[in-house]
């Protein structure tokens, strides 16, 4: 579509543009159009002066504006048919009675130009395919050879005249290009006037919204994210609390059991049916585990006396707790003490929350 030659729309001067999508090129200006109308006045004036200069029908001719073109740039069928005429191009009523007896089906021609009131444009075959090159529309629009002989009936309808092109157009790049390739096109293209109306509306809309900001000075906007960030800081300030909440139940059972031996002077009960006071638990541990010194001490003798000799019994140490044969039967297990010393924090816990209630 690019390497498509398409002029939009300036002012009235269709006539050149349709000229110039039909050559696909800058070929002709308002000035050569301008040049040709008046060569076509001059011509015909010259006809009328044939009857007479003092005739009533030359001096009514004078006093007329031109038929050829006109101030706000448009020119007639006769301007465009010379102008192509310079190219060894000739126009043919699409719908005349000498053209239909041809029976040409429109997809064999090479271009037509459609006229309505004061607008011109072209409809173009470049390659292998058809294009509608009107100046009003924003690019150029694909039509399918299915579709172009309903298009241009359609156009009939609407009350447009048909001008078949005939003759040899100039080479043009996009006619080269297409002859390899084939185009497809998404979106039709739209109306200029359609496409201005659309951005025209898209600024009021835009000029409507900073109208209000300016007059809420974004309060509205605003009032919302200010919400928002309420209700993020209440969930965060939850989120800690709980938090906290967590951190200090795990440093008073941490403390607990740091300090169950100096704080707690409950009886703690036992597996075994009886009540420990916290130093008898202590010593009793303190035994349990010289107790487990003592026998790896003793397997590691036993690896060093040579084969033969028997080892010496091993004297028991004493312990501030005395002697431990008469305690081993009483003597707690390992797990034993575990639970007893969870069970001693959560009580120094609930013994503090119960405090702290208090105050």
């Amino acid at each position: 579509m690019e390497s498509i030659f398409h002029e939009k729309q300036e002012g009235s001067l269709c006539a050149q543009h349709c000229l110039n999508n039909l050559l696909q090129g800058e070929y002709f200006s308002p000035v050569e159009l301008s040049s040709i109308a008046h060569q076509l006045d001059e011509e015909e004036r010259m006809r009328m002066a044939e009857g007479g200069v003092t005739s009533e029908d030359y001096r009514t001719f004078l006093q007329q504006p031109s038929g050829n073109m006109d101030d706000s740039g448009f020119f007639s069928i006769q301007v465009i048919s010379n102008a192509l005429k310079v190219w060894g191009l000739e126009l043919i009523l699409f719908n005349s009675p000498e053209y239909q007896r041809l029976g040409i089906d429109p997809i064999n021609e090479r271009s037509f130009i459609c006229n309505y009131k004061e607008h011109w444009f072209t409809v173009r075959k470049l390659g292998k395919q058809w294009f509608n090159l009107n100046s009003l529309l924003t690019g150029p629009e694909l039509i399918s050879d299915t579709y172009l002989a309903l298009f241009l009936a359609q156009l009939q309808q609407e009350g447009y005249s048909i001008f078949v092109v005939k003759g040899e157009l100039p080479d043009c790049e996009a006619d080269q290009l297409l002859q390899m390739i084939r185009v497809q096109q998404m979106h039709r293209p739209k109306l200029i006037g359609e496409e201005l109306a659309q951005l025209k509306e898209q600024r009021v809309q835009k000029t409507d919204l900073e109208r209000v900001l300016e007059g809420n000075d974004g309060s509205g906007m605003l009032d919302e994210d200010e919400e928002d960030l309420q209700r993020a800081l209440a969930l965060s300030r939850q989120q800690i609390d709980m938090e906290d909440e967590e951190a200090d139940l795990r440093r008073a059972i941490q403390l607990s059991m740091q300090g169950s031996s100096r704080n707690i002077s409950q009886d703690i009960p036992q597996t075994s049916g009886t009540h420990l006071t916290s130093e008898e638990l202590r010593k009793r541990r303190e035994a349990y585990f010289e107790k487990q010194q003592q026998q790896q001490q003793q397997q590691q003798q036993q690896q060093e006396d040579p084969p033969g000799q028997l080892s010496q019994p091993c004297e028991r140490p004493t312990t501030s707790s005395g002697a431990l044969d008469g305690d081993l039967g009483d003597a707690m297990s390992e797990e034993d003490m575990l639970q007893a010393a969870v069970t001693m924090s959560l009580e120094t816990v609930r013994n503090n929350f119960k405090m702290e209630g208090k105050k």
